[in-house]
């Protein structure tokens, strides 16, 4: 990508900015403002797709943020169930299991804001 978007993207520099500035510049100079920008893909089907990898490494810890992040880019709570639902039989049952019980804790402070 010839020039970089500047989004104003800084949740790299507050989780970690102050233990791994490197880290935190690659996730929001890098990924947030260049990858997350690309044309190629829509961000509801970068989210799509994120969530789907995340779900097959296991990496819940990562889901509250990508869960609530898909909402935004458009994806409904449906639509997020039903790729839960199908990637337990292509990720195994625990992981779909676990992404979903961080599903409905997401889902939950939706519904309250």
């Amino acid at each position: 990508m010839s020039e970089t978007i500047n989004t104003g993207w800084t949740g790299g520099q507050n989780a970690v900015g102050d233990i791994a500035p490197a880290l935190a510049h690659y996730t929001d100079k890098v990924l947030f403002d260049e990858v997350w920008e690309r044309p190629e893909l829509s961000k509801r089907d970068r989210s799509l797709a994120t969530v789907s990898a995340l779900v097959a490494m296991g990496s819940t810890e990562q889901l509250n943020f990508h869960l609530a992040f898909a909402r935004e880019n458009g994806v409904t709570q449906q639509e997020l169930i039903e790729a839960l639902t199908h990637l337990a039989f292509y990720t195994g049952w625990p992981r779909a299991m676990a992404a979903i019980t961080v599903a409905k804790d997401v889902f939950a402070v939706d519904e309250r804001d």
